[in-house]
C-alpha cells in the first residue's frame, strides 16, 4: 500500500477530529477528548491495516474493530462515515445522540451497521475482543486447509485508561495471554486523564509490565499525536507476533488541538463550545466550516471501498475453491455463517417419565449437553473453574481449547466469571454461527451482571448455565445461596430466565435457549434431585407456564411452582384434593415466555376469577405479586439463608409439603 503524504495524513486526521467536535457541539453532549487524541491511531489503523468492506459490513472475513472506550464513539462514527459506510451519512453525524439516529451516545451493534460490539461499560469491549479472537482461532483451526484458508482475520481494539482499570479487562487479558491469541491487537490510548483529573491520583502502575506478565507482546509509541509512521510500524510488528496477543501503548494528548482544554479532564466529557472550537480550528489550521470535509480527505479514506471489494472478491474465490475441494466442510461452514441450525439438532434431547430416576437439573443439563454436542458442532463453551460442579462438559469430548488445540470447543475460563460472560458475548458478536455457553454458580451471576445485561441489550443468544440455584445448596451457607438472584435476572429486559422443574423441562429449556439466537438465556439449575412429573414435556416449556395438574371444575386454589419446589406443589395438591379442595398446579419454568402468550391462554392458565393463589419458590418473592395479587400468598424467602445440610435449610425455611398445605388451608379460610 502506497503511504499518503504526511500533509494528507494530517488532513485526514483533522477531518476525524473536527467531525467529532462539530457533532458533539451540535448535540450539546458527548466526549470530544478521545476522538481528538485517538484520531491518528484510528486513521492509521483504518486507512493502512483494517481489512473491511464498507459496502458490505457483514463480510465474514473482515477484521473486527472494537472501540472499548465506547464513550469516544464519535471516533468510530467519523471513521465509518469517512471510509464510505452507507449506515453513517453526514446527516447521521449531525444527528449524534438524537432520538432514532444511527449515531447513539455509545456504539450499539444493533443500531449501526459497521459497529461490531456494543460498548460503553469500560473494560467490556477489550474483554469481548478476547471472545472475537477465540472465535476466529477456533473456526480457523476447525475449517482451514493447507490449500484453502477461509478464516483469517485480526481483532483490533482501541482502549483507554478506564478500560485498563476495570477488573473485567484484567481477567480477560490474563486469559488471552494464556491462550496466546496472536491475532488480538490492542491500541492503548495512554492520555493520563480520567474524569477525576490526572490518572496519577489513582492509577500509577506500569501497565505494559502487567500485560507482559500476562504473556502479551508489548510496545510503546511515545508520540501518538503526530507519529503516524511510528504507529504503523508498531501495528506491523504486532501483526508479526503470532504466538501472543499484542498491546501498543500510544501516548496521546486528550483533546489534541484545543488550546485551552487539551490535556485536561474538562475535554473528556463536555463539548468544546463555539469559542474554543474556533480557537481549535486556528490551532489545527482547519479552514473549513462545521461538518465540512475536504475532498482530498474523502478521496483518501474512500479508497477503502475498492480495497474492501477486492478483498471480499478474493475471499469469495477462496471460498469457491474450498467449496469444490471440501464440500462437507464447506456445507457446515456456510450453514453456520447463515445462522441455520443443522437438521435434527434436537432429536436426541432426552424425555422422562415419573418412573425415571429423579436427578438434579444440573445433571439433566449435562445430559442435554451430551445429547446436543454431536448434533450441534457450533456449540462452544465451558465453565469458570466449576466443570465438575456445573456439569458443563460435553460427554464424549476429549481435550479442551488450548493454544495447541484451538479446534476443541471446551473452554476453561478459570476463576473469571465476569470475563467469561464478556468472552461469551464476544463469541456471539462474531456472527459466525457459534453458540456460546458458560457455567458457574447462580450466585456468581452478580459478578457477571454487567456483561449479562449487555447480552440482553445487544440481543446475543448466550446461554448461561447457572447451578446451585437455591438454599438447597446447603452447607456452603448464605454466601452461596442466591435467594434474590433469580428475581433480579427476571427484571432484566430481553433475558429468558428458566428454572426447570424436572428433566423434561430442562430439555425444553435447552431447546428454547438454542433456538433463541437473539435472546440470552439463564438456566437456573438445582444441586439437589427432583422427581420427574407425569405431565411435563419439552414442548410445554415454550409456553412459559402451563397447567401441570388440574382438578375437576373450577379450582378453589392455584399453586404455582418452579424448580425443586414444583413437586411440593404437586404433593400438597394431592393432600388438599383429599380434603375436598379443588387445586390446580401450574408450572412456571419461564415467566418471560408466559408473559408473551396470548391473553386468552394466560386467562386459561390463571383465570382472573381465581384469586386464591400461592407461589412456591426458594427465592425472594419480588416479581410474583402480579401473579398472586393481594389475595394470594407465597412460600418464598425474605431473608438470607443459612449454613446447614440442604434438606435442613429447606425444612427450616418452610419449603415442605406440610407448610404449603398449611398456607393453602389458611388462605382458603
Amino acid at each position: 500500500m502506497v503511504a499518503a503524504p504526511a500533509s494528507l495524513d494530517t488532513l485526514c486526521i483533522n477531518s476525524i477530529r473536527m467531525l467529532a467536535v462539530d457533532a458533539i457541539n451540535k448535540s450539546k453532549s458527548g466526549h470530544p477528548g478521545l476522538p481528538m487524541g485517538c484520531a491518528p491511531m484510528g486513521y492509521t489503523l483504518w486507512d493502512k491495516f483494517l481489512h473491511h468492506n464498507p459496502k458490505n459490513p457483514k463480510w465474514f472475513n473482515r477484521d473486527r474493530f472494537v472501540l472499548s472506550a465506547g464513550h469516544g464513539c464519535m471516533l468510530q462514527y467519523a471513521l465509518l462515515h469517512l471510509t464510505g459506510y452507507d449506515s453513517v451519512s453526514i446527516d447521521d453525524i449531525k444527528q449524534f445522540r438524537q432520538w432514532g439516529s444511527k449515531t447513539p451516545g455509545h456504539p450499539e451493534t444493533f443500531e449501526t451497521p459497521g459497529i461490531e460490539v456494543t460498548t460503553g461499560p469500560l473494560g467490556a469491549g477489550i474483554s469481548n475482543a478476547v471472545g472475537l479472537a477465540i472465535a476466529e482461532s477456533h473456526l480457523a483451526a476447525k475449517f482451514n486447509k493447507p490449500d484453502a484458508t477461509v478464516v483469517d482475520h485480526f481483532t483490533y481494539v482501541i482502549m483507554g485508561d478506564g478500560c485498563n482499570q476495570e477488573g473485567v479487562s484484567s481477567e480477560a487479558a490474563s486469559l488471552a495471554g494464556h491462550l496466546k491469541l496472536g491475532k488480538l491487537i490492542a491500541l492503548y490510548d495512554d492520555n493520563h486523564i480520567t474524569i477525576d483529573g490526572r490518572t496519577n491520583v489513582s492509577f500509577t502502575e506500569d501497565v505494559l509490565k502487567r500485560y507482559e506478565a500476562y504473556g502479551w507482546h508489548v510496545q510503546h509509541v511515545a508520540d501518538g499525536n503526530t507519529d503516524v509512521d511510528g504507529i504503523a510500524k508498531a501495528i506491523e510488528a504486532a501483526k508479526a507476533v503470532t504466538d501472543k496477543p499484542s498491546i501498543i501503548k500510544i501516548t496521546t494528548t486528550i483533546g489534541f488541538g484545543s488550546p485551552n482544554k487539551s490535556d485536561t479532564a474538562g475535554v473528556h466529557g463536555a463539548p468544546l463550545g463555539d469559542e474554543e472550537t474556533e480557537l481549535t480550528r486556528k490551532q489545527l489550521g482547519w479552514n473549513y466550516g462545521p461538518f465540512e470535509v475536504p475532498q482530498d480527505a474523502y478521496d483518501q479514506f474512500r479508497q477503502a471501498i475498492d480495497r474492501g471489494a477486492s478483498l471480499e472478491a478474493e475471499w469469495n474465490q477462496t471460498l469457491a475453491t474450498y467449496r469444490s475441494k471440501y464440500p462437507a466442510e464447506s456445507a457446515m461452514f456456510e450453514r453456520m455463517l447463515r445462522g441455520e441450525l443443522p437438521h435434527g439438532w434436537d432429536k436426541d434431547l432426552p424425555t422422562y417419565t415419573p418412573d425415571d430416576k429423579g436427578l438434579a437439573t444440573r445433571k439433566h443439563s449435562q445430559i442435554c449437553l451430551g445429547a446436543l454436542g454431536p448434533n450441534l458442532p457450533e456449540l462452544i463453551g465451558g465453565s469458570a473453574d466449576l466443570t465438575h460442579s456445573n456439569y458443563t462438559d460435553i460427554k464424549g469430548e476429549t481435550g479442551s481449547y488450548q493454544p495447541e488445540t484451538p479446534e476443541k470447543r471446551y473452554l476453561h475460563f478459570g476463576v473469571r466469571e465476569h470475563a467469561m460472560a464478556a468472552v461469551l458475548n464476544g463469541i456471539a458478536y462474531h456472527n459466525s454461527g457459534l453458540i456460546p455457553y458458560g457455567g458457574t454458580f447462580l450466585v456468581f451471576a452478580d459478578y457477571m451482571r454487567g456483561s449479562m445485561r449487555l447480552s440482553a441489550l445487544s440481543e446475543l443468544g448466550v446461554i448461561y448455565v447457572l447451578t446451585h440455584d437455591s438454599i438447597g445448596v446447603g452447607e456452603d451457607g448464605p454466601t452461596h445461596q442466591p435467594i434474590e438472584t433469580i428475581p433480579s435476572l427476571r427484571a432484566m429486559p430481553g433475558m429468558l430466565v428458566f428454572r426447570p422443574g424436572d428433566g423434561n423441562e430442562t430439555s425444553g429449556a435447552y431447546k428454547l435457549a438454542i433456538e433463541n439466537r437473539h435472546r440470552p438465556s439463564a438456566l437456573c439449575l438445582s444441586r439437589q434431585g427432583m422427581v420427574n412429573q407425569a405431565n411435563s414435556s419439552i414442548e410445554k416449556v415454550a409456553l412459559g407456564g402451563y397447567i401441570l395438574e388440574d382438578c375437576d371444575g373450577t379450582p378453589d386454589l392455584i399453586l404455582i411452582g418452579t424448580g425443586t419446589e414444583l413437586d411440593l406443589c404437586v404433593q400438597a395438591s394431592k393432600q388438599l384434593n383429599a380434603d375436598g379442595k379443588k387445586v390446580r398446579v401450574v408450572s412456571m419454568p419461564c415467566v418471560e415466555l408466559f408473559d408473551e402468550q396470548s391473553d386468552t391462554y394466560k386467562e386459561e392458565v390463571l383465570p382472573s376469577a381465581i384469586r386464591k393463589r400461592i407461589i412456591v419458590e426458594a427465592a425472594e418473592s419480588f416479581g410474583w405479586h402480579r401473579f398472586i395479587g393481594l389475595d394470594g400468598d407465597s412460600v418464598t424467602m425474605n431473608r438470607f439463608g443459612a449454613s446447614a445440610p440442604g434438606g435442613t435449610c429447606m425444612e427450616k425455611f418452610g419449603f415442605t409439603v406440610e407448610n404449603v398445605v398449611a398456607k393453602s388451608r389458611a388462605l382458603l379460610g
